[in-house]
């Protein structure tokens, strides 16, 4: 408990803030925000989706377009065997993948070699890539155009998978917010 709460009160706020508001400028401009990893945190990355896709559903309010890229299993498991589990995420962004996209990494070690292919796709086809990451930041933390790093002694991957879940909540929290907040400026009726 003591480790967990001391990752959560070390976490660098500033590239958080600043990926929440990136997601929430994308979202508002209509942009797709795609959700990956491996493992645990291919289960993150699927909660990720949901929460920023349902989780700040408004009334009159378009839902972000947030989609999990780690959800079709038969997909997954055609691309692996026809291309390699390396492009499995590359895969499936060529052709859903637009200009101002968003690829949101999510890893433990920051070394996945197909989170990292997909990060790269972003960058190289006019989006961003983002990344939640642990242990001493792998390979992500150098390709993210911004990653919220938990740094950690290796091998911790629950106590990592567990800020970045907390992570996830933020995020979604953060663009209810928001759109909460837009729509009392604007003089709407709250729901």
């Amino acid at each position: 408990m003591e480790t967990l709460r001391s990752y959560l009160s070390d976490m660098d706020l500033a590239s958080l803030q600043s990926m929440a508001e990136l997601i929430d400028e994308r979202v508002i401009a209509g942009n797709t925000i795609f959700c990956i990893g491996n493992g645990g945190s291919a289960a993150t990355a699927a909660h990720l989706s949901t929460d920023l896709f349902f989780g700040r559903r408004l009334n009159g309010e378009q839902r972000p377009k947030a989609v999990s890229l780690v959800g079709n299993v038969p997909l997954m498991t055609a691309l692996t065997n026809d291309v390699g589990y390396d492009d499995v995420f590359v895969e499936q962004l060529n052709g859903l993948f637009q200009t101002g996209d968003i690829v949101i990494g999510i890893s433990a070690s920051g070394n996945s070699e197909n989170v990292l292919r997909a990060l790269d796709f972003a960058k190289n086809n006019g989006g961003t890539a983002l990344g939640l990451v642990g242990f001493d930041g792998g390979g992500m933390k150098r390709r993210c155009d911004i990653c919220v790093h938990i740094q950690t002694p290796g091998r911790e991957y629950e106590l990592v998978e567990d800020v970045h879940h907390a992570i996830c909540h933020m995020l979604a929290g953060y663009l209810k917010f928001k759109a909460i907040s837009r729509r009392a400026e604007s003089g709407s009726a709250n729901e």
